[in-house]
């Protein structure tokens, strides 16, 4: 609260022609003043204070007030003139203090584009920063209500904990990235950097199969005694005890895992026998199709099938191997028709149970049923991509071609494209840009695509599943809004994501203008996720 002490001048003219006693005028004398008022109303009902009248006894000392009565007068205006005078002052204080606070803008000036990128970093302090920031807003908002109303009750609760801290430790992290990439970009401390990165990339990778090394040291120095005792051992004896092992534990054990492996690959109609025979001391083994007719398999069966059948026979091998080492196929599926690929994708799913499993396919549609029949069997699945680079051909990069990524991260990398041509757009590479941006609304096109078998059909029917998962349909909600952005999102995109764009004349759009289009992808699946698991949760309640 702020004081405002009688002025000099008022009291000077107040005393001015009066015989009055030191200090009035003052706080004291006030005081006395207010309590004369207030006893006023007790010993004068009848009267309104200070209009007493001169033969009215003083409520002070209750003699006769005579000249009094006029003293009482001039008090009160006294009084009355500097009350107003005090209120004048603090209206005027109040109003110097209220107008820079009314006009202060309480944002932290993050715009979407910023608040989407820390969401990908740390989700929660997005949540808690835009939740900081309205919290600002709204009390900045009841305090000019208060101002105007006089009602200051829930203007005084507490705000929630600033994010600053947070958001200081996250620019100091992405600053440390930063450095250090920077680092890396001079050669030579690049070169040191990957030395270092190796060096320690190859410790870790030897203590994750240390084991397996010492036991592969321990295996070839026991074969290396073994080579030794070769020329003192006859070859006929070992050729029939070969033969005899083949015949009793390894032949029956073998035809059964080539059988079962058979089946599960979709050619259970083959039936396999395996024949032994020695030749120069050592036991050879020859797997033999039954096959309705005595002709040579290559000559009955069809590529997929001979792929099947190596594939079966690979993995009953394996199998029986009893170790729990890593597989690599490359490109199992090239020969294969869809039945079969789904059936190989089962298969190395259920072989993924059991170790690690590598498959190097350039094939999106096996990738695709391969990464459904993983989350089927609930075992892990990482996805690579091999791609070329300035630096050469194979480099390992941690994404998927644009084909095989789902709508959040086909956003994701058409933001990353939209910030190139944004670039592009900047330097005045207009070729360059027109391009980029058509490649751009084609990509968003197939993004939208995609977003309708994943988000608003919730994955009930996709292109790469032969079945309809029917039981997906409670999740799966469709009302006329949805349907518009859906509508007007694909026709936008196909107005640019062809080649006639450029070649008819048609402007293609600035980089902001792709970017909102962009984001409103992003904010319908963000809002349609959002509603189909309240839809779910109605329905299944």
């Amino acid at each position: 609260m702020i004081f405002f002490p009688p002025r000099s001048g008022f009291v000077q003219q107040f005393k001015e022609g009066e015989n009055l006693l030191p200090g009035t005028g003052g706080e004291a004398w006030r005081e006395l003043f207010d309590a004369t008022r207030k006893f006023a109303l007790e010993s004068h009902p009848d009267k309104a204070f200070p209009n007493l009248g001169v033969d009215a006894p003083c409520p002070l000392c209750q003699q006769p007030l005579a000249e009094g009565a006029e003293r009482l007068l001039r008090f009160e205006a006294f009084i009355q003139q500097e009350a107003e005078k005090t209120v004048q002052a603090r209206r005027a204080a109040l109003a110097a203090e209220y107008k820079p606070f009314a006009a202060q803008a309480l944002t932290l000036n993050l715009n979407d584009v910023t608040y989407s990128e820390i969401e990908s970093l740390d989700s929660q302090l997005a949540v808690d920063t835009r939740a900081f920031e309205q919290a600002l807003t709204a009390r900045q908002e009841s305090i000019k209500t208060a101002v105007i109303s006089h009602k200051w009750d829930g203007t005084d609760q507490a705000l929630a904990t600033t994010p600053a801290a947070r958001l200081q430790a996250l620019a100091d992290k992405l600053n440390a990235e930063a450095e250090t990439l920077e680092k890396a970009s001079d050669k030579k401390e690049r070169a040191a950097l990957q030395k270092q990165f190796n060096e320690l990339d190859a410790r870790v990778r030897l203590n994750q199969v240390k084991e397996a090394v010492l036991t592969a040291v321990s295996r070839l120095s026991h074969q290396g005694k073994l080579k030794n005792c070769l020329p003192a051992v006859r070859t006929n004896a070992i050729s029939l005890k070969s033969s005899e092992l083949a015949e009793q534990v390894v032949s029956k054990e073998l035809a059964e895992a080539l059988n079962r492996e058979f089946k599960a690959l979709g050619v259970s109609s083959l039936r396999v026998s395996l024949q032994s025979r020695a030749s120069k001391g050592k036991a050879l083994h020859k797997l033999k199709l039954e096959l309705p007719q005595n002709r040579r398999p290559v000559d009955i069966l069809s590529e997929g099938e001979q792929s099947a059948i190596a594939i079966g026979s690979f993995l009953a091998e394996v199998g029986l191997n009893g170790g729990k080492g890593g597989i690599i196929f490359d490109d199992p599926v090239s020969s294969l028709d869809h039945r079969r690929r789904e059936r190989v994708a089962k298969r190395l799913a259920a072989e993924s149970s059991e170790r690690q499993v590598i498959v190097f396919t350039h094939d999106i549609y096996f990738l695709c049923i391969l990464a459904e029949e993983a989350e089927s069997a609930d075992v892990p699945i990482t996805t690579q991509s091999l791609i070329r680079r300035t630096e050469g051909f194979g480099v390992s990069d941690p994404e998927l071609p644009f084909e095989g990524k789902n709508t959040s991260k086909r956003i994701g990398a058409l933001k990353v494209q939209q910030q190139l041509i944004a670039k592009l757009y900047r330097n005045g590479d207009e070729q360059e840009h027109q391009r980029q941006t058509v490649d751009a609304y084609f990509r968003l096109r197939m993004s939208w695509e995609r977003a309708v078998e994943e988000v608003l059909l919730r994955k009930v029917v996709l292109r790469f599943r032969k079945g309809i998962e029917t039981q997906r349909l409670a999740e799966v909600t469709v009302d006329d809004g949805g349907y518009s952005q859906v509508y007007a999102g694909m026709t936008k995109c196909s107005n640019y994501a062809h080649d006639k764009a450029v070649m008819g004349g048609v402007a293609v759009p600035e980089p902001d203008e792709l970017l909102e289009d962009i984001m409103a992808l992003e904010q319908w699946r963000t809002k349609l996720e959002k509603k189909s698991k309240e839809i779910v949760k109605r329905r299944k309640g």
